[in-house]
């Protein structure tokens, strides 16, 4: 299965699709993958600050230097994007040209193999084993990759599993994809949220990799649409190019406001790391309560990917929402049917009632299994 290839262009994201039509209705979104929506009454931000219009054509440049100083890197190498689907979208755009292989890990985020498809590349794939809990393993993409390997494509954390990889692994995948001339793309939006144990971000392993993050995940910023990507300055100039066919310009307020926030950027860490820790004691306090659901402890990040033991995800899901106003990620979006997504970053009253909902709702499985 890990070097199987998808020919059929995709039309568009059944999981977002998805999300964006059945998850958000319920009351104990425990789908939902990244921090509680952070109010702008918390920034201070005054009516004055905002505009509708500024010069910002290939990036405002209070903005670059920000994510420039956010990233580690010249500003030059930064290109903003509308959130992370867009930078993975400009990035996938700038590398891969149609027809050329892309080597994509499976589980799989559904976006990625989306994008990649609708952009005409041949999507092969590399495993990461759910008996490793997922784990990052150089050697399997060393397995699948080909001399047509154009693009390697990691998530970091993963989506959707929450496993880190360190980074020895991914200096070694660099180097397994320079020998056959690949880039490599890593999706950080989630490594922010593994706070002092995230390691520093992969575009400094090796000059054919490429990251894409946002404010969204860890910050709970998703209404400021503020992503980018880091890329070398040539290839990062060929991306802010294509956005003069995707969207050409970003919208002024939301930049200004997305400075602001930079601006603030470690209150709003430590608020939103303040929160996941207290999350997190309590979903380890029911993932140890529970033999019929199988996950390690969370130790970082905004999701876990929980086994369901036996039964039937899908029917767990459908009992939640119609019955206990609550929803999870169902695991056949990721490639993985046995396994369901939770996140962990709902305000703590409402996750500890998800969570009672939740064993309410396996509790009610077994019984009429």
């Amino acid at each position: 299965m890990s070097a199987s290839q998808t020919e059929k262009r995709a039309d568009g994201s059944v999981y977002i699709n998805w999300a964006k039509t059945a998850q958000s209705a319920a009351r104990y979104n425990l789908a939902d993958s990244g921090m509680r929506n952070y109010k702008l009454a918390d920034l201070p931000v005054q009516l004055s600050d905002i505009e509708l219009t500024g010069a910002s054509f290939y990036g405002y440049p209070p903005l670059q230097q920000a994510l420039a100083r956010k990233a580690g890197v010249p500003a030059e190498c930064v290109v903003a994007a509308n959130g992370t689907s867009m930078a993975n979208h400009l990035a996938m755009a700038a590398l891969v040209q149609p027809g050329d292989e892309v080597l994509i890990e499976q589980p799989a985020y559904e976006a990625l193999l989306a994008t990649a498809s609708y952009l005409g590349a041949r999507v092969r794939r590399f495993a990461r084993p759910s008996e490793n809990y997922f784990r990052l393993d150089a050697g399997e993409v060393e397995r699948a990759l080909t001399p047509r390997t154009k693009l390697v494509v990691v998530t970091n954390l993963h989506n959707p599993s929450n496993s880190l990889a360190d980074e020895a692994t991914l200096r070694e995948i660099g180097e397994i994809a320079k020998r056959a001339g690949a880039s490599v793309l890593v999706d950080e939006v989630y490594l922010d949220s593994a706070f002092d144990a995230a390691p520093r971000s992969s575009f400094r392993l090796g000059d054919n990799f490429v990251t894409t993050s946002s404010l969204t995940k860890a910050y709970g910023l998703s209404g400021l649409r503020c992503g980018w990507v880091v890329a070398e300055p040539g290839l990062a100039q060929k991306m802010w190019r294509l956005t003069d066919l995707f969207g050409v310009l970003q919208p002024h307020a939301a930049e200004l406001l997305s400075v602001i926030a930079l601006d603030h950027l470690d209150e709003i860490a430590a608020s939103s790391r303040a929160l996941l820790a207290e999350n997190r004691a309590l979903f380890n306090e029911f993932l140890a309560a529970r033999e019929d659901i199988d996950a390690p402890p969370s130790a970082h990040g905004t999701i876990s990917f929980p086994r369901l033991v036996a039964g039937d995800p899908e029917r767990l899901c459908a009992l939640l929402a119609e019955k206990y106003e609550t929803s999870l990620v169902p695991g056949k979006f990721f490639e993985e049917p046995q396994h369901f997504r939770v996140g962990l970053a709902l305000e703590p009253e409402d996750f500890r009632e998800g969570l009672a909902r939740l064993g309410a709702a396996l509790d009610e499985l077994t019984a009429t299994s």
